[in-house]
């Protein structure tokens, strides 16, 4: 086993870089991001995983826009794929060999929330607030993925161990996708209420977006609209089945109802977050804008699911509101309206094993939905910058040669 480590590190605004990195300890280090209280803490049920395949998230591109307080020196990287090279003393069940998925969500599996399924604001791993992730800010300081190898802790509880080792690496790139954005776009059509013959409106059609799009086919959606910008992005919405919406060209409204016959769905799914910009031609940035819009166009007594990420503090925000997490809601719409809401991060263990089974035995192809995309470590600054631009991608990385192979 090599102990050589490398990981794609935020430095600025615009800027990341493959640095040599710590190789992972059965130990929390002090680092960029690491809070005081997680500093020296011990993982004896924790494993050390060498990386299969690691993927680019929007969240992750938050970060390295410069709309958060992400420190410099993060190790960047929350969706994992690995295989188990080491265990620690504690381990029980999980066994060196093993192929598994992490969920980005780090948990302890023993707190209140854990043990009511919760898993995405767990208690006992962030010193700041319930909830915790790899490699991002505000999330207790966790090293990221985006590397060689990474430390797991709470194995037993956190990582999904694949049935088959063989032929999870024949279907890598559709389980890689079970780290996060396969669960997330699925929770956010869950939490809308989606079922047998639902309409549903997804805005944005990022990875995410793409991802609640198949999660609600497989839900069984009668109609899956997908609203966004970027042409080529609708693009491989349509290429699977969905309906679509062009905001360049006004309110998402207008179009559902020359889609539907109605301006309104049962269903309104986020995946867009709070780098929002307005409907209609060159619309300037208005983080309120998808929220206000699923209000007006999800009927009533309808469901909004918010997968999308919405922070405390955007230091890039053009309002001063918005800077602190504060947006222009039209709470009376949804209030008059008798709407239901459900925000936050995926609990990921909710959802992983059943979507597993799905990806398994050929009932769902996400991979082709994302239009997955295999680079190599060292290509991730250029991942960046082309995910950045609107690609129609999802990138993989590939950081020990593992897919190649």
């Amino acid at each position: 086993m090599s102990d050589k480590n490398r990981g794609v590190i935020y430095l600025e605004p615009g800027k990341v870089e493959v640095q040599d990195i710590g190789f992972p300890e059965l130990e929390l280090k002090d680092g960029p991001g690491v809070h005081p209280d997680n500093v020296g803490r011990k993982t004896p049920h924790g494993a050390i995983l060498k990386i299969v395949s690691t993927n680019i998230c929007g969240s992750d591109q938050h970060m390295v826009r410069g709309r958060t307080t992400a420190p410099a020196g993060l190790v960047l990287g929350h969706e994992i794929t690995g295989e188990v090279i080491e265990v620690g003393p504690g381990v029980e069940f999980i066994r060196e060999g093993d192929l598994c998925s992490v969920p980005f969500n780090i948990a302890c599996g023993r707190c209140r929330n854990c043990k009511h399924g919760d898993t995405g604001v767990c208690e006992n791993t962030n010193p700041d607030r319930p909830g915790s992730a790899y490699g991002y800010v505000d999330m207790g300081g966790w090293v990221g993925g985006q590397a060689n190898y990474v430390l797991v802790p709470y194995a037993d509880w956190n990582l999904l161990k694949f049935p088959d080792k063989d032929q999870a690496l024949e279907k890598i790139l559709d389980l890689t996708m079970l780290s996060d954005i396969f669960p997330t776009g699925y929770h956010g059509c869950v939490t809308a209420g989606v079922t047998t013959g639902s309409t549903v409106y997804i805005a944005g059609a990022g990875p995410v977006g793409l991802a609640a799009a198949h999660s609600a086919q497989l839900l069984g959606a009668a109609v899956v609209v997908v609203g966004d910008a970027i042409p080529e992005r609708l693009d491989q919405a349509r290429s699977f089945g969905c309906e679509t919406v062009d905001i360049t060209k006004g309110e998402p409204r207008d179009q559902i109802e020359q889609l539907l016959g109605v301006p309104e769905v049962d269903c309104g799914v986020d995946c867009v977050g709070f780098e929002a910009r307005g409907h209609g031609a060159d619309a300037a940035e208005a983080p309120a804008t998808v929220l206000n819009a699923l209000m007006d166009v999800t009927r009533a007594a309808g469901a909004m699911g918010i997968p999308g990420l919405y922070v405390t503090a955007d230091p890039g925000a053009a309002e001063e509101a918005a800077q602190q997490g504060s947006l222009s809601l039209s709470l009376g719409t949804g209030w008059a309206k008798s709407l239901s809401f459900t925000t936050g991060q995926c609990p990921v263990m909710r959802y992983h094993r059943g979507l597993m089974m799905a990806i398994l035995h050929d009932r769902a192809q996400i991979a082709k939905a994302v239009n997955a995309t295999v680079i190599t470590l060292d290509e991730a600054p250029r991942g960046y910058k082309d995910f950045d631009s609107g690609v129609a991608r999802k990138f993989v990385l590939d950081p020990n040669g593992v897919i190649a192979a």
